[in-house]
């Protein structure tokens, strides 16, 4: 982490992104990463066009080198009141607030903007073009798919760390067998569903 002094003249941009919106299971995770001038980190690209193997790296080089990094987050209740889109800009809201250096404007993937206390700035593709939303992207991926894998150990025979909670045929087999969970987002149909269809 850099001394204020060092930092004293430089304008701080976030890059803001979030993973997990499509899902049936587990949270929406964003991250707001503020980049280190003097810190460059090669090979920032969209996480989703990344290995893991290499999102992995990635994402250790960010927390490290970056001059500071947040993670927010929204519930399955809090998606299933609220609708994803609101749970997604309220994460990255989380996210932003989390940081340690307040930014003077944040660039954010997409067509939607939260709101924040600063200037905002969207972007469509962000995540392969702006450095930051790119980094921003890598750990945020790698928060949540860390812990969908700890989630298929406390909710066995969903698959959730293969398709992190995405709504595979095997998922959604294994909702009809195995029923809903509380890390599930009921308001979504293939979860509905299976409510419908039965009494718990």
């Amino acid at each position: 982490m850099t001394t204020p002094d060092i930092m004293h003249a430089t304008i701080h941009i976030a890059g803001v992104d979030e993973v997990g919106r499509g899902p049936l299971a587990g949270p929406v995770v964003a991250a707001a990463v503020i980049l280190h001038p003097d810190r460059p980190i090669e090979g920032l690209a969209d996480s989703k066009k990344l290995s893991e193997k290499r999102r992995e790296a990635l994402d250790l080089q960010i927390r490290e080198y970056a001059h500071c990094w947040a993670l927010g987050r929204a519930e399955p209740d809090e998606i299933d009141r609220i609708n994803i889109l609101q749970a997604s800009l309220l994460a990255m809201q989380r996210a932003v607030a989390g940081l340690t250096a307040e930014p003077q404007l944040a660039l954010v993937d997409g067509n939607r903007a939260p709101q924040l206390s600063c200037s905002v700035k969207t972007i469509v593709g962000g995540d392969s073009s702006e450095p930051a939303i790119s980094a921003a992207s890598i750990i945020a991926k790698v928060a949540r798919d860390r812990e969908m894998v700890e989630l298929d150990g406390r909710y066995p025979g969903y698959g959730l760390a293969k398709h992190k909670g995405y709504p595979t045929k095997q998922h959604i087999e294994a909702l009809q067998v195995l029923g809903v969970t509380e890390i599930h987002r009921r308001s979504f149909g293939p979860v509905r569903r299976v409510l419908d269809n039965c009494e718990f």
